[in-house]
């Protein structure tokens, strides 16, 4: 990042000469030059005007590529994908050195929390979820941070807290695959409908438990066993073959576990 060199390539573009610059942003030319040789910089209050008057944002007078930066914070956590399901310590490695060379990073930052345990240590997941929602302009990079939140609160039995992180997320009764697998055609729809039939068919199952569970909370075993065969009968009815997120083992110890009751 050299703001000189910047501000130079700005200047020369608008061909305008430094006095004229200093004169817009109300310094002496000698200051101009100063910045340009790299001498000195402007005060902290002079930027905003700088930007305004090149009519760039902060980031580009400062020479941040945040494209660039985006797309190296993606490269990282996917290099971190590769061990979130097999190696938790190296995944949060690759992270940990990506956030010194991207601090608080909104992408590498969500990545981090995948990695990380909500039951062991919540303190940690809810301040990084807290910093993700307070700088990310990303709706959905948000909503998800404050789904850990919401975990992590729950971990802590402080159910109000949880509440209001919960709140935070939007209730959207339609998704962008659903409706792209409705309205467009060839592959677009083929990939949109594939995508929405795993998200669909994991929600499916992951709520019918949670209605069981809430059956066994209100000791009504044999319709909470009730649900966890149906679930377990979907997987078979539509031939998921593999272990798909290990819902076909969870729920046989589930309805073992409930049968002893």
């Amino acid at each position: 990042m050299n703001l000189g060199n910047k501000i130079k390539e700005l200047r020369k573009s608008r061909g305008i000469t430094q006095e004229q610059l200093a004169n817009s942003v109300n310094v002496s030319f000698q200051a101009v030059s100063k910045w340009e040789n790299d001498i000195a910089l402007p005060d902290i209050t002079i930027i905003p005007a700088l930007a305004r008057y090149f009519g760039v944002s902060m980031d580009e007078l400062f020479d941040f590529d945040l494209t660039e930066i985006r797309e190296k914070a993606i490269a990282i956590a996917k290099e971190s994908w590769k061990y979130r399901n097999s190696d938790w310590e190296k995944a949060r490695n690759i992270i940990d050195e990506g956030l010194k060379e991207y601090p608080d990073n909104d992408i590498l930052l969500l990545n981090r929390l995948y990695v990380m345990d909500c039951e062991e240590s919540p303190d940690e997941v809810i301040k990084i979820a807290s910093k993700i929602v307070d700088t990310t302009r990303d709706d959905a990079t948000k909503h998800d941070a404050c789904r850990f939140m919401a975990y992590a609160y729950k971990a802590k039995n402080d159910f109000e807290s949880a509440r209001k992180a919960i709140d935070l997320i939007p209730e959207i009764y339609f998704s962008n695959l659903r409706l792209k697998a409705e309205i467009l055609k060839g592959e677009e729809k083929w990939n949109a409908v594939c995508k929405e039939y795993s998200e669909s068919l994991y929600a499916l199952i992951y709520i019918t438990c949670k209605m069981a569970e809430c059956y066994e909370e209100r000791k009504n075993y044999k319709e909470a066993i009730r649900l966890y065969e149906s679930s377990l009968s979907v997987l078979d009815i539509l031939n998921v073959q593999e272990d798909w997120y290990g819902f076909r083992n969870s729920l046989k110890e589930k309805i073992a576990k409930t049968k002893g009751k």
